[in-house]
């Protein structure tokens, strides 16, 4: 959160002139894309949730990123990003799903909200009852398993590296040095790929929920 606060006090800072800055430009194209991707899946009333969307986008980005930095190798008690762990993103998939719930009822009522259960036929209501109970499931070994693999990957190199090993008069450790960079540009990518994917997802769940009958 201090992170978070500090990334955005910088980039607000940016506003106190009239100049339009990269940082600006980069910072609302992104809001300006999850405005049209909310406003073009749910509809029109999708546009206020576009300030929710932007945040849960925002803070699953910067706890995935978060483990690129280098503090478990420095021998620190804590490190890695929150989100390489289940319990991290079980807590965000739950949020999630009883929020889409909440705002379900309060549109279509408790019977309007879940009669898309007994959809298309009444005998089909055990299996869509684990479809929707599937969908926070799904979200959160999806955001998880993705950051921990790419955390596992640059320990096993680092493993490697540290190990000295030999194969023939090829030392694999010091070939293996120059992987963590790339290593690290991967887990970048990743990490926002996924945030991005956990907020479409989000979006899509929520317009589901609250899709008018026709």
């Amino acid at each position: 959160m201090v992170l978070a606060l500090a990334f955005f006090w910088w980039l607000g800072s940016s506003y106190k002139t009239n100049r339009v800055r990269k940082t600006q430009a980069t910072f609302e194209g992104i809001i300006q894309f999850l405005s049209d991707l909310a406003v073009g899946t749910i509809g029109p009333k999708g546009e206020r949730f576009v300030p929710v969307f932007v945040g849960i986008f925002l803070f699953i980005w910067i706890l995935n990123e978060f483990g690129v930095l280098f503090l478990k190798a420095l021998g620190l008690p804590f490190g890695g990003s929150p989100t390489a762990d289940l319990n991290t993103t079980a807590a965000f998939a739950l949020c999630v799903f009883f929020g889409i719930q909440f705002l379900a009822i309060r549109k279509n009522g408790f019977f309007g909200a879940y009669a898309h259960l007994f959809k298309p036929y009444w005998f089909l209501f055990p299996i869509n009852v684990i479809e929707e109970i599937a969908r926070p499931v799904v979200l959160a070994m999806r955001l998880a398993f993705n950051i921990l693999a790419g955390e596992l990957l640059l320990f096993v190199v680092a493993t490697i590296i540290v190990s000295n090993v030999q194969v023939g008069p090829v030392n694999i450790s010091v070939l293996s040095s120059v992987a963590p960079i790339g290593i690290e540009f991967f887990n970048f990518l990743i990490g926002t790929i996924q945030a991005f994917v956990f907020t479409l997802l989000t979006i899509v769940y929520l317009s589901l929920a609250t899709a008018e009958e026709h």
